[in-house]
């Protein structure tokens, strides 16, 4: 269903655990992962800015294969996502997020990091508002991404969340390994 040539925009509320998060979908893949414990208007408030006009449909099954992926993470039986997704950007914006995914699981890279990785060296500002603007978190995994210090900068979904994700990465790393 759309509406002049707008996408239809499925949603549903993936609770596991202590995770609350909405989620969204076109026909074509997820779009959009929101913040931990954040509202509907988290999500309402996106889908206008970013596909205006578009409708928003509560529709649980269609979600269904990506809410099993994000519980997956969440048990640590999970590192990658395979699942399609739909983000739209600028192409400087999708080149940032791409190389996002290429952040191995449980390690962390840098803003500069990726900056090289897109092999546009000079744009670590352009590469964090890239990172700020991404609309799936978690499978996009920004939070993967700290400052060159070291230190933990800012998150859509917030510091909390961000520190959340890290431990549970490498948690279930150390759990993993053999000595």
């Amino acid at each position: 269903m759309t509406i002049k040539n707008k996408p239809a925009i499925y949603y549903s509320l993936l609770v596991h655990e202590e995770w609350e998060i909405y989620m969204a979908a076109t026909a074509k893949g997820l779009c959009y992962i929101g913040s931990l414990g954040k509202s509907f208007e988290e999500l309402s408030g996106w889908v206008e800015k970013r596909f205006n006009g578009s409708s928003l449909i509560h529709d649980d099954e269609k979600l269904r294969p990506y809410a099993e992926e994000l519980k997956e993470y969440f048990q640590g039986t999970r590192e990658e996502f395979t699942g399609p997704v739909d983000y739209r950007g600028t192409p400087f914006q999708q080149a940032v997020w791409e190389a996002l995914c290429k952040i191995p699981y449980g390690q962390t890279w840098s803003y500069s990091d990726i900056a090289n990785q897109i092999q546009k060296p000079e744009a670590v500002r352009a590469v964090g508002a890239a990172i700020g603007a991404n609309p799936v978190l978690i499978t996009v995994p920004c939070h993967r991404v700290i400052g060159k210090n070291g230190q933990l900068t800012g998150y859509r979904g917030g510091l909390d969340m961000k520190t959340q994700l890290l431990n549970l990465e490498r948690g279930n790393l150390s759990r993993d390994m053999k000595y």
